[in-house]
C-alpha cells in the first residue's frame, strides 16, 4: 500500500516519539508499504520551527534536518505538483489548515492513503489509515 504520512506522523517516526503507538509502528514497518513524505510536510515542519512552535536541535538547520531524517528513515519524497491542487475547491470546509488541505488533495490526486490521527482529516472523502 502507498501511504502518505501526515506531518505529525512523519515527525513521530523520525524522532521516535511515543505518540506513535507500537501497533501503528508495526503497520508502518511492513515491507509491503511504501511510505511517502510530502514536500508540504517538510514545509509545514520548517515553518513551525521558524515560528517557534517546534524545537529542532540540529546544527544544519530545520529544513536540512527534516530532509536528512526523511532520507535516513527510507521515506520517499513526494513533491507537491500543480495537479495536486485539483480537488482543493471541491473539499468541504471542515477546517482551514492549508497544510492539511494540501495533503488531503495530494492523497486524493495520487491515490495514496493518508496516515493521520487527525479525526477532522478522516472526515474528508479520502482513504485514511489509523488505529
Amino acid at each position: 500500500m502507498k501511504l502518505l504520512l501526515d506531518t505529525c506522523v512523519f515527525l513521530w517516526i523520525i524522532w521516535d516519539d511515543p505518540a506513535l503507538r507500537p501497533t501503528m509502528r508495526e503497520v508502518l514497518s511492513k515491507p509491503e508499504h511504501d511510505l511517502y513524505v510530502s514536500s508540504v510536510s517538510i514545509w509545514e515542519a520548517t515553518q513551525k520551527h521558524a515560528l517557534g512552535r517546534l524545537e529542532v536541535l540540529a546544527a544544519e538547520g530545520a529544513w536540512a534536518h527534516f530532509v536528512a531524517q526523511r532520507e535516513a528513515h527510507g521515506l520517499i519524497a513526494q513533491a507537491f505538483e500543480e495537479s495536486d491542487a485539483r480537488y482543493l475547491g471541491q473539499l468541504p470546509l471542515l477546517h482551514r489548515d492549508p497544510f492539511d488541505r494540501m495533503l488531503i488533495c495530494q492523497a486524493i490526486e495520487r491515490g495514496l492513503t493518508l496516515v493521520t490521527p487527525d479525526r477532522m482529516i478522516r472526515r474528508y472523502p479520502l482513504k485514511t489509515l489509523w488505529d
